[in-house]
């Protein structure tokens, strides 16, 4: 709590050593001091006058408040972190202007808007300064559910040295990011270590190595009691650009990276709820209004007593010979006071513990004065528990006031801007990936290569050959619903038999890769799954970032990926003629118009792809077949004008029988029916496109 890099509002102010943002430890407690920082008296300023209850602590020997009487919402203002039985939360620390302007606003207008809500309270601000690159609609998604990620990065300045020389200093960082972490970051990046389970460096190791060396020669750690972060990077060369230099750091280290945003809190019930930033505001004000409720009752109850007592001076002053008679000659004087001013026993224990200065004329006044002061404050206090518009001017004069007096500039900068990427130059050039049936890749120069030509591992066979270029990707299905990604431009040359796919991508224990595409990333395909469903989805919904791939079909128990099944090639395509010599020219895809369904029972059905639905994140899809209890589906293929079934016959051995438009009009239906039994003569495992 006294650390100003952990808290946007330190509660502590601490004399001595309190640690770093790089990890560093705090001194011993014999070697630092400590007091509560002014703004704590927020907090605590109001705890004696009857505002929170009271508890006993967790052994009994003393009672402890429930709740802190806090002044301002510090649950937004400093944030907070924690994990708990199935439950975490992630609150960012908020400008104390912009919080208290929020507040302001919610006590004069209850029904305001999320845009003027979301106006005045913009965003988080962090500690240690930085910028949140989010777009505005993702932080207001963010605070409207309560749950969220907002992209942060570090903040920078180039200074010019001598001969065109220029270097880039870090002075701000992000949330949870030090110094000390980027250092050892770029360290690992320019000395890879080889991983657990591996032999040697790998190539994409390799890779990043090259990236960063080829901008970066040299980095220091400048950071003083002057300059808390000073992160100093040398180019190269000064002929490196310096949105170059900046985006590949961004990119690879933690100078970019994602703030989660979890509003999970103990409400006024007791209960831990994932709220919005309103209802975070909405509860604390109500919190408050009860706060200064119980507060005012408090004070009252203690004006009213000093005005009874006060009552009962003023009655002795005025019969001050009596009182001092009744004294001296009686027996029992609290008794017999009572009974001739018609006293109360707090008066007359007052009365009797009262010193004889106090009797005098100039006293007379003080307490006629203080009367008056008193009964000015009870009526104050009594107009704000009778009027709730008193209690919200009250409470918003309150506010204001403590904005004034603790408000800072805000130290975040909100300003979107897009994710840091560093794109890697690739000769968009024509190529062919050839897949072989065990996994086996490789990329061979042009377009129009024979398919017999190609040669394989013993016990190995061609999968599919996919004419593409060199900047689209390979996608791999695996039999999970896992698609995994990897750049057609990574892929190993045409000498020999290729590389095993698995040592591109990082598949799960027990996944195996069941089917692959190579295309555009604006690729229109139609997947599908052995129980009957499917869907349409681009290659650029399915490609990701990491080796891990993404969850994208959803498979049922016992269910199977079938073959993908190109609906849109993306590009336009042009068909070259065919030349002397040379292999035919592949055919030209264009937009599918309609979708064929095969069973494994032999069953088809044709109905018009616009039937099916375009799902981004992936998912189930629709049915596409009704099929049978024991029956599942072969396979769908988009198409135009034919298709052909694959199957294995008698004696196992492989069949096809291609299926021309008059025979799939045959079998037209509206999707999800049964579709036509047909008699081919063999068990159909697969369905592909033939245009």
């Amino acid at each position: 709590m006294a650390q100003d890099f952990s808290q946007r509002y330190p509660l502590i102010d601490g004399q001595g050593n309190f640690g770093s943002r790089d990890g560093d430890g705090a001194a011993a407690m014999r070697y630092t001091e400590a007091r509560l920082a002014k703004i704590t008296r927020l907090l605590l300023e109001e705890i004696d006058e009857g505002t929170v209850d009271f508890v006993p602590n967790y052994d009994g020997s003393t009672e402890e408040p429930r709740q802190l009487p806090a002044r301002l919402p510090f649950a937004l203002l400093n944030g907070a972190s924690g994990i708990a039985v199935g439950l975490a939360t992630e609150i960012p620390s908020h400008n104390l202007r912009e919080v208290a302007d929020a507040c302001v606003a919610l006590v004069k207008n209850a029904k305001l808007s999320d845009d003027e809500l979301f106006a005045l309270l913009p965003g988080p601000d962090y500690p240690g300064g930085g910028q949140i690159i989010s777009s505005e609609a993702d932080i207001r998604a963010a605070y409207a559910s309560g749950r969220g990620s907002l992209k942060v990065r570090a903040r920078w300045t180039i200074e010019d040295l001598a001969r065109g020389q220029w270097q880039m200093v870090v002075t701000e960082l992000p949330p949870g990011t030090s110094a000390q972490k980027v250092l050892e970051e770029i360290e690992e990046l320019t000395n890879p270590k080889v991983k657990t389970g591996k032999k040697a460096v790998t190539q994409e190791q390799n890779q990043l190595k090259s990236t960063i060396l080829a901008v970066l020669d040299a980095v220091r750690d400048e950071s003083s009691k002057d300059a808390p972060v000073r992160l100093v990077f040398e180019p190269k060369s000064r002929a490196i650009g310096q949105d170059e230099l900046a985006n590949t750091l961004l990119a690879h280290t933690s100078l970019e990276c994602s703030s989660p945003i979890n509003l999970t809190s103990v409400g006024l019930d007791g209960r831990p709820v994932q709220k919005s930033l309103r209802q975070m505001l909405v509860e604390w004000v109500e919190f408050r209004q009860q706060t200064i409720t119980r507060r005012s009752e408090h004070r009252l109850q203690k004006v009213l007593e000093r005005i009874h007592i006060l009552e009962g001076r003023q009655l002795v002053l005025l019969n001050i010979d009596e009182v001092i008679a009744i004294i001296r000659t009686s027996d029992e004087p609290k008794a017999a006071l009572i009974a001739r001013f018609n006293l109360s026993e707090r008066q007359a224990d007052d009365i009797l513990d009262i010193r004889l200065r106090q009797l005098a004329r100039l006293e007379a006044i003080k307490i006629e004065q203080e009367l008056a002061e008193l009964r000015k404050e009870q009526g104050g206090l009594e107009d704000v528990l009778g009027s709730p518009a008193t209690l919200r001017r009250l409470m918003v004069k309150e506010i204001e006031a403590d904005a004034k007096e603790f408000a800072d500039a805000r130290r975040t900068l909100i300003q979107a801007e897009k994710k840091a990427v560093v794109e890697v130059k690739v000769v968009d050039e024509p190529v062919t990936v050839v897949v072989s049936e065990k996994g086996w890749v490789r990329a061979r120069s042009g377009h129009g290569h024979d398919a017999a030509g190609f040669a394989f591992k013993a016990g190995d066979g061609l999968y599919g050959t996919f004419e593409c270029r060199t900047v689209d990707q390979l996608l791999v299905f695996g039999n999970n619903g896992r698609v995994y990604s990897v750049p057609v431009a990574s892929l190993p040359g045409a000498r020999g038999d290729g590389q095993p796919i698995t040592t591109l991508i990082e598949l799960e224990a027990g996944t195996q890769p069941a089917h692959y595409f190579a295309g555009p990333e604006a690729a229109l395909l139609l997947l599908s799954g052995s129980g009957g469903y499917g869907f349409l989805a681009r290659v650029e919904h399915m490609v990701s970032r990491t080796r891990g791939g993404k969850a994208f079909i959803s498979l049922g128990q016992g269910e199977q990926v079938c073959r993908p099944s190109v609906a849109d090639p993306g590009v336009e395509q042009k068909q070259a003629p065919a030349q002397a010599g040379q292999a035919p020219a592949a055919p030209v895809w264009i937009a599918a118009t309609h979708v064929a369904c095969a069973s494994v029972g032999g069953r088809i059905l044709s109905f018009e792809i616009g039937e099916l639905k375009l799902m981004e994140k992936g998912g189930r899809g629709l049915t596409l077949i009704d099929l049978e209890p024991k029956d599942s589906l072969a396979g769908a293929a988009a198409y135009t004008r034919s298709v052909r079934i694959l199957g294995i016959g008698r004696g196992g051995k492989p069949r096809e029988e291609q299926l021309e438009i008059r025979s799939l009009n045959n079998a037209r239906a509206a999707r999800a029916r049964k579709g036509k039994a047909a008699d081919l003569g063999f068990k159909p495992h697969g369905i592909v496109r033939v245009e």
